[in-house]
């Protein structure tokens, strides 16, 4: 069998295995991607490793010792994937909301960042892991924040109108923009300082990502008259291909001449797409292309690249790394949100709801991994750790917030406005 035919093959597998897995998720009380993420698992090295059966093994033709194509072929694909994931972020992320929800919101997020951060990092060095620049990494990953099976819970609960689960929403998409702040430094520095740390060659890198910034936000003032005089060339999507084209370029940009990770690139030509008066259409034009295949192709890919077999050695490091995971996370978002004015039981529910990691944190692992500032083994860690605290945070939520009957609200209802929830139909 030819490797093009091995690859349609697999790529059949893949959707078919994600799309399942996913409906199985959501029947049981979990969102979609975490039975994308075990079931990558299952296909995986951990359990069946498909890769390794004689119908996908390397062609004929290939060359004596030449290894597999299919995960690189595979990988190529969840890469563009993560591309288009961050690029729906950034178009769900509303710069007039992040202004609106508060300070409580915003310490939140920000207690969620920084405590997460100096805990992995504590953790990676406790069990001899370099501090710069994987141990440093490690606690990037911690960072992320996905309240999607939080705000799909609280709708439950009808609580996601009230003043904790406002302040979790909020919360959040701040958390979101400052990991991404956060990981766009790290991998910058950790390129420039490869050789030892330089700091002039880091300074360098401190203005390239400067200037970075800089010509994206000039550049963003064109995008309305480009996405205009592509309505009016009179060829199909052509709106959503020039998005696509703004994506990819900003990606591109970010990671060769700004010296930041290439999602950061996408995520701000998301962030940029949807303060135009395209904002609609291309929302509704780039969901089918990029769940039908790409998004499925990542997530499952996470699950093929991860080996839970290697973790016997990094048991105890990978049970530390979740238990620090939900412990920061909880106390550095509920500890900042008493310190701005909530009671302790609100303080508390706070802390809880932005517990799960999700899509971001995988996409940071994923990054780290294709980029040598981790092993497989961290890797591994990480997916482990994404799955727990997704799993952990629903029970949660219904022991801390009372259920009240009547007052559930809709999920358009929870939709409308807000761009968070909007992450909840992540298939």
């Amino acid at each position: 069998m030819t490797h093009f035919l091995q690859l349609l093959l697999l790529l059949a597998l893949v959707i078919i295995a994600a799309k399942i897995a996913g409906a199985l998720a959501n029947r049981v009380g979990q969102p979609a991607v975490f039975g994308e993420i075990l079931v990558g698992l299952v296909l995986g090295p951990t359990v069946l490793n498909v890769l390794g059966w004689p119908l996908f093994a390397a062609p004929a033709e290939a060359g004596v010792g030449e290894s597999p194509t299919l995960l690189p072929a595979l990988r190529d694909l969840a890469e563009i994937g993560v591309v288009l994931l961050m690029f729906v972020a950034g178009l769900e992320t509303d710069v007039a909301e992040l202004c609106r929800v508060g300070k409580v919101a915003f310490w939140s997020a920000f207690g969620g960042v920084v405590l997460p951060m100096i805990g992995g990092a504590a953790v990676a060095v406790a069990f001899g892991f370099p501090l710069y620049w994987e141990g440093i990494f490690i606690g990037a990953i911690l960072t992320a924040t996905s309240v999607s099976i939080s705000a799909q819970t609280l709708i439950e609960l009808g609580a996601l109108r009230s003043r904790e689960g406002s302040t979790i929403l909020g919360a959040a998409v701040i958390d979101d923009v400052m990991g991404i702040v956060v990981l766009s430094l790290v991998v910058a520095f950790a390129r420039a300082s490869a050789g030892g740390l330089d700091v002039v060659q880091i300074g360098i890198v401190a203005l390239r990502i400067a200037a970075f910034f800089v010509a994206a936000a000039i550049a963003g003032r064109w995008l309305a008259p480009v996405l205009r005089w592509t309505s009016s060339l009179g060829v199909s999507q052509g709106v959503l291909a020039a998005a696509v084209v703004v994506a990819f370029l900003y990606s591109w940009a970010a990671e060769y001449l700004g010296a930041v990770a290439a999602i950061t690139g996408a995520y701000v030509a998301g962030v940029l797409v949807a303060r135009t008066e395209f904002k609609e259409q291309v929302d509704a034009g780039i969901h089918p292309l990029t769940y039908s295949m790409f998004v499925p192709a990542f997530f499952i890919g996470i699950g093929l690249q991860a080996n839970g077999r290697e973790l016997g050695e990094r048991a105890a490091f990978t049970i530390a790394l979740v238990l620090v995971a939900i412990v920061t996370k909880a106390v550095g978002c509920g500890l900042f949100a008493r310190l701005f004015g909530f009671s302790t039981k609100e303080s508390i529910r706070v802390g809880a709801g932005m517990i799960s990691r999700g899509e971001v944190g995988l996409i940071v692992a994923g990054y780290g991994l294709a980029n040598g500032l981790i092993g497989r083994e961290v890797f591994s860690a990480s997916v482990i750790m994404v799955l727990a605290t997704t799993m952990v945070t629903p029970p949660l939520l219904r022991l801390l917030f009372p259920r009240r009957d009547g007052a559930a609200v809709s999920v358009e209802e929870t939709i409308v406005g807000s761009p968070e929830p909007a992450k909840a139909s992540y298939p």
